[in-house]
């Protein structure tokens, strides 16, 4: 039997006249056997040199042609290359090839794109097996209760296959996690490739895809300004830890979420600082707590459900000097003077000026901020809301969120400022809306809440300052 091994440059015309050449022959011929391999264009160099090395060749050129003898079990011996296979097929077969240089250049092209293609997929068959990586701060913080059952779905992920979940949390026990980690495998999701449990941060963001970021100390009696400064600067320190962490050890598409009542701007911005090898889209803060509140407070005023009320936008810090903004907002269902179909809507703005101020929506946004900081039972609006941007973030919306990104630069302000943005979600990315209506009053907030983030990070810089 007569084995031939034909390689060379994926791109290379005479390897597309050797290969039909070959594979003619091999149908034509029931001892003829052929087998191919394409080597892509910026590799062939490299793969060429180490093959001759190998077998003691010299050979320069694409293709490269060898006889494997297989009766006598030895090495392979090189043919040689184009013109070599094809002189020894005229000679021993008596066929030779036509291919006019057209038709090379066009097969070159052909399998070129051909084995981009195979790469492609056999890239995409490896990423379906290979785990993706969750990581999940402060793990014992009871909004892991509600998010773990929902987050792994393919709802949430629906280009994954198996996800192993990592809980971290640095104040608490590892029995209280090993609980966790049980509860977790018992829910028999079927994502679940494995919980891994971190009372340190000695593994802590390795290989990760996603980072929830779900710290939380602060509490309602820290009015005393001086204890005030030692959370504020304990807070920094281990965000700036975090952001330094994730900067080497996760994967560089990673995507981070910060969830917090307290200083959420804040905390982006300390993560955006210290991971400057990570694209600052891949960092957001969540708003969607604080724009689910107003929606609450909107449907209760105009007598219909909460999810009647879409596209609150909140502006500014989150825990900060925020701005309730509806001039996107819409109303469904309402049961006024105008009335249409399920899909009829009208603008919120429109509404409110017929009952109520723009002033006492600011307001009782704000005392019921303070009411959800101050209950355990916020656990839940916030892993909605992680689940929601999630969701959005993996599978595009045409929906609006609000969220905590960094400024682009023509809202003139301060470098390196995290606020609050109406955005949306287009192909794995999020975009600022660039159709915002932003008037003088609200470029004054906007000012405001940066000079009050300013301060904030100043206040958790300023030991650092002093020991340097």
């Amino acid at each position: 039997m007569a084995k031939f091994v034909l390689a060379g440059k994926a791109d290379c015309p005479h390897y597309a006249k050797a290969e039909l050449l070959a594979d003619r022959l091999q149908r034509s011929l029931p001892d003829f056997r052929i087998h191919k391999i394409s080597i892509l264009p910026h590799e062939w160099r490299k793969w060429l040199e180490a093959t001759c090395n190998r077998n003691g060749w010299k050979h320069e050129k694409s293709p490269l042609v060898w006889r494997e003898l297989v009766n006598q079990g030895g090495k392979g011996m090189l043919l040689g290359g184009f013109s070599d296979f094809l002189e020894h097929c005229q000679d021993y077969y008596g066929i030779t090839s036509d291919m006019l240089t057209d038709s090379m250049l066009a097969v070159a092209a052909e399998n070129l794109e051909t084995k981009m293609n195979i790469i492609a997929e056999e890239q995409r068959c490896l990423n379906l097996n290979k785990p993706l990586h969750i990581w999940i701060t402060s793990a014992l913080n009871p909004t892991c209760n509600f998010l773990i059952p929902n987050l792994l779905s393919a709802e949430v992920f629906p280009h994954v296959s198996t996800i192993s979940l990592h809980l971290l949390d640095l104040e608490g026990n590892a029995e209280g996690l090993q609980g966790l980690r049980m509860e977790t495998e018992d829910l028999a999701l079927h994502l679940l490739h494995q919980v891994t449990i971190h009372t340190d941060l000695d593994q802590a963001f390795q290989e990760a895809d996603v980072i929830l970021l779900l710290d939380e100390w602060w509490s309602a009696d820290s009015d005393e300004e001086e204890q005030r400064k030692k959370k504020v600067k304990a807070m920094s320190d281990r965000y700036i830890e975090y952001g330094q962490l994730i900067d080497t050890r996760a994967n560089k598409e990673v995507k981070v979420i910060v969830s917090a009542g307290s200083f959420a701007n804040l905390r982006c911005s300390l993560l955006l600082d210290n991971a400057r090898s990570i694209d600052s889209h891949q960092f957001i803060t969540m708003a969607t707590q604080l724009e689910n509140e107003a929606k609450a407070i909107l449907a209760k005023k105009f007598k219909v459900r909460t999810s009647d009320i879409r596209d609150v936008i909140v502006w500014g810090n989150i825990s900060g000097s925020f701005y309730i903004d509806l001039q996107w907002t819409k109303v469904f269902n309402y049961d006024g003077a105008i009335k249409g179909p399920a899909t009829f809507s009208q603008p919120a703005l429109k509404l409110l000026h017929e009952r109520w101020s723009e002033t006492d929506l600011q307001d009782l946004a704000r005392c019921r901020r303070a009411a959800s900081m101050s209950r355990r039972a916020a656990s839940m609006s916030a892993a909605d809301g992680i689940l929601a941007v999630l969701s959005a973030w993996n599978c595009s919306s045409d929906g609006v969120f609000s969220a905590g990104v960094l400024c682009p630069g023509d809202y003139n302000l301060p470098d390196g400022i995290v606020l609050s943005l109406p955005v949306n979600f287009t192909g794995g990315k999020w975009g600022v809306l660039p159709d915002a209506a932003i008037g003088d009053e609200l470029k004054e907030r906007l000012r405001f809440s940066a000079m009050e983030l300013m301060q904030e990070k100043e206040l958790g810089y300023k030991e650092d300052s002093r020991l340097t």
